[in-house]
């Protein structure tokens, strides 16, 4: 896989800082076919088995050989960033970008965006909770979702700030909500809360940036 085919710049036809254009947002969830949701979900479930293995020299050296097969295989269906199907299929868990954790949209409007988020294995900090950095994660894509479906444009983060009020749980499903508290010109200012149950996991504010035309 090439570094160009990563850092490919948009062409004229996508041009909204550098995301695809909100209009061609699932219409089309037939891209990567009809078993795209369970190879993500098989990819997810190595990377949980990776992240507490502990393998023999003779099962690293069986599973770096599979490994290095199945990447020379897949290296003949690599794409460049507009054309692939993640973060394109609205139809699966985070849209089918594996770098995410997984969630399900319930509500995505201008009221607000309510999802169920969980944090697999993969996601694990230390002591069984979830890692800080992968909950921050989690709140800036779908804080970014609450910025876009409010506003109708493409933002991008200026900061986000995280609480964390208690442990998150892995392997549970959390809710998540977001909606915006005001918009100041260009300026969309966002919260969030996490919860496990009753119980308040962590909380988010941030500033997301409206672009202009043609702006990064």
């Amino acid at each position: 896989m090439s570094e160009q085919q990563v850092e490919t710049p948009p062409s004229q036809e996508h041009h909204e800082g550098g995301f695809r254009p909100i209009a061609e947002l699932g219409r089309d969830n037939s891209k990567g076919g009809p078993h795209y949701g369970e190879f993500i979900e098989q990819v997810r479930g190595l990377m949980d088995r990776v992240r507490l293995a502990s393998p023999t020299d003779e099962i690293a050296l069986e599973a770096i050989a599979e490994l290095k097969k199945l990447n020379e295989r897949l290296d003949e269906v690599v794409t460049d960033e507009w054309s692939a199907p993640s973060w394109h299929r609205t139809d699966l868990p985070a849209r089918g970008n594996l770098t995410l954790p997984p969630y399900l949209v319930d509500q995505a409007d201008r009221e607000g965006v309510r999802a169920r988020i969980t944090f697999r294995t993969f996601h694990l900090g230390g002591n069984g909770a979830a890692h800080g950095g992968h909950i921050a994660l989690g709140f800036d894509d779908l804080l970014g979702m609450t910025a876009a479906v409010h506003t109708r444009a493409v933002t991008r983060t200026a900061y986000l700030h995280v609480d964390y009020r208690s442990i998150t749980p892995l392997n549970t499903e959390l809710a998540v909500h977001g909606w915006v508290e005001r918009v100041e010109g260009r300026k969309v200012f966002v919260r969030a809360t996490l919860h496990d149950g009753e119980r308040l996991c962590a909380e988010a504010n941030g500033l997301f940036l409206m672009l202009k035309p043609g702006q990064q």
